[in-house]
């Protein structure tokens, strides 16, 4: 595994997401009762950016078309959405979040 750092820990506020960048790959990564999860940021349904969209109970809501992912798993919750996000491993040590870009998955 390959991790890189991409923040802090303090710019992902919980219950709120950050989008990063490395590798000209962007990615969401949310707070979620101070557990740190990351997914692909753009909606594989519109292009859009996740971590502009709306956090609620584990789940993203896109703000271009509504559509809905588990960001634990990637899988689709609700239409139009109709492809699973790739999820990261994520680890935080300190203060520091890194993510492992080279394992990202898609869980059909």
């Amino acid at each position: 595994m390959a991790f890189k750092k991409v923040c802090s820990l303090d710019e992902v506020p919980e219950g709120d997401a950050l989008r990063v960048e490395l590798f000209d790959e962007p990615i969401a990564l949310f707070n979620l009762d101070g557990e740190i999860l990351a997914t692909q940021d753009r909606c594989t349904h519109g292009d859009w950016s996740l971590a502009d969209g709306f956090l609620e109970n584990g789940v993203i809501e896109c703000t271009l078309h509504w559509g809905k992912f588990c960001v634990r798993t990637g899988k689709v919750k609700a239409p139009p959405a109709c492809a699973a996000l790739t999820v990261y491993p994520v680890k935080v040590e300190g203060n520091d979040v890194y993510v492992d870009f080279e394992s990202g998955k898609v869980n059909d």
